[in-house]
């Protein structure tokens, strides 16, 4: 008897989650499950400082060694090469989605940076103030956009930033590049490598990436209400422009 009852129980929850999902359509979310996934690892470590000062010492073997920790990207310092800072044209965004709707935001506030030697990018980094994000337009802004921004989310009052730093660029032809690198929020680090493109024009260097991550591997696990469930891959959208 007590096991019908749970069945119907859960029949008429699974009914009352398809007719939410009637009601309130599905959201067309092609647009995140066409871009590219980002490898997702664990972080890059950086040498210890006795091996930093050893030129002979390989990055890779370096990291390994014993005491390395983990390289925050927000502290990461530029190698040696042309400097370039990213300028106001430039936009760090993102698309994501739940059940119901997609919705688009990105941070209004944060610092970039290149460096380029013999004519390629071999460094790149940015740190973004959380505090600067935004989500839609609207009436509906101001809630989500406050939502993002509490423990749920971002938890921008205990995590101030988020921040990326290149470990290394591979290029390849017409502009095509991988990029790796560690990227930090929420006080979670993970190595990532995805695609971009650089490309140069009047005296500038732009760098654009378009692809997705889960954002449970950081840690971001708000599921969202039961009949509008958020869904756990989101995109990113990098459109920097460098100037010397």
């Amino acid at each position: 008897m007590e096991k019908t009852q749970d069945m119907s129980r859960l029949n008429l929850t699974l009914l009352g989650l398809a007719g939410a999902l009637l009601v309130s359509g599905c959201a067309d979310t092609t647009e995140i499950d066409n871009k590219p996934v980002a490898t997702v690892s664990e972080p890059a470590k950086e040498a210890p400082a006795a091996e930093k000062a050893d030129d002979k010492a390989a990055p890779a073997e370096a990291g390994q060694a014993a005491g390395a920790a983990v390289m925050d990207p927000e502290t990461a310092k530029a190698p040696e090469g042309d400097a370039w800072t990213s300028d106001a044209s430039s936009t760090i965004e993102f698309l994501g989605a739940k059940v119901s709707k997609t919705h688009t935001g990105g941070f209004k506030t944060f610092t970039g940076e290149a460096v380029s030697k013999d004519g390629k990018v071999i460094f790149t980094k940015f740190v973004v103030q959380t505090d600067s994000i935004w989500a839609d337009a609207g009436d509906y802004s101001a809630k989500l956009t406050g939502h993002l921004k509490d423990p749920d989310f971002f938890d921008v009052a205990k995590f101030p930033t988020a921040a990326f730093a290149s470990t290394k660029i591979e290029h390849g032809d017409n502009g095509a590049a991988t990029i790796t690198g560690n990227l930090k929020f929420i006080d979670v680090t993970k190595e990532i490598t995805f695609p971009a493109t650089f490309t140069e024009a009047d005296g500038k260097v732009m760098a654009k990436a378009d692809f997705q991550i889960n954002r449970k591997d950081w840690g971001l696990d708000y599921k969202g209400k039961a009949d509008d469930l958020v869904k756990d891959e989101v995109a990113l959208n990098l459109a920097l422009t460098f100037t010397k």
